[in-house]
């Protein structure tokens, strides 16, 4: 059993739904006082009003403004006399192909998912260190680290980019007790994955060997652990949550498993 975080505090970027509220939700469920960060306030304070107990409250934030993730930080400070523990989750996914791609689809999906984490880690730096200790979890993806999908070669660029800074940053934060790492989800039963349809749905869950989807307390998990005193020795590190979608080298490593 790991160590209980009750008490601790925990801030969640794109935090409204999807994998974001779930690690808000799991981590509110261990009894740690949790700030649901996202662009839209009503949806936030929406997300926090579905968990139960009266320590998740919301804040307004936009990841890309350096000013919001101040804000952010200083809301959690406020609310809960400091930080110990931030889940940079917020991320876009617009599908775009090279030969339609803008130059501002480029900018606004590597502003919120890459420059946003940076800016999110930077402003609860000062936190953390006055703590003593802390942990930074990043919501990567297999999309651009592992595998490539047509129309997200922003997506993966940016989902790649925090590998990279993970890596640096654990460094840089190694002497001051915090620890940096990232989950990197597969294909997670979240309201975008369900609005690009079931046929969609049909053909990723026919490419997994776990023959499911996960969900979003999948991820929420993996998040804790990394979050935890027991993972105080790991930094710089990934954890893969896809129920081994990366695994086969073609569907016909499949076939005969469910034949």
């Amino acid at each position: 059993m790991l160590t209980s975080i009750e008490g601790r505090s925990v801030i969640v970027t794109g935090a409204s739904k999807g994998i974001g509220k779930g690690i808000a939700r799991v981590f509110a469920q261990q009894g740690a006082r949790v700030l649901l960060a996202a662009r839209d306030l009503a949806q936030a304070e929406a997300a926090a009003a579905e968990i139960p107990g009266g320590l998740v409250s919301a804040v307004a934030a936009d990841v890309s403004k350096a000013e919001d993730n101040l804000r952010m930080a200083e809301t959690a400070i406020q609310r809960h006399g400091g930080i110990d523990i931030l889940c940079c989750n917020a991320g876009i996914f617009p599908a775009a192909k090279l030969f339609d791609m803008s130059e501002a689809d480029w900018d606004q999906v590597l502003d919120i998912n890459l420059k946003g984490t940076f800016l999110s880690v930077q402003a609860c730096l000062p936190a953390l260190k006055a703590r003593g200790k802390g942990r930074i979890v990043v919501t990567s993806s297999i999309t651009g680290p592992i595998t490539g999908y047509p129309g997200w070669s922003h997506y993966g660029a940016s989902k790649a980019g925090q590998l990279g800074f993970i890596r640096t940053a654990a460094i840089e934060l190694a002497p001051f007790h915090i620890t940096v790492n990232a989950v990197l989800p597969g294909n997670i039963r979240t309201e975008g994955v369900q609005a690009l349809g079931p046929d969609y749905i049909a053909k990723m869950t026919s490419a997994i060997p776990a023959r499911r989807l996960g969900t979003v307390e999948d991820v929420a998990y993996a998040a804790l652990f990394l979050a935890s005193d027991e993972a105080g020795f790991i930094s710089g590190q990934t954890i893969v949550v896809d129920g081994g979608q990366v695994l086969p080298e073609s569907h016909m490593a499949l076939e005969d498993l469910y034949s």
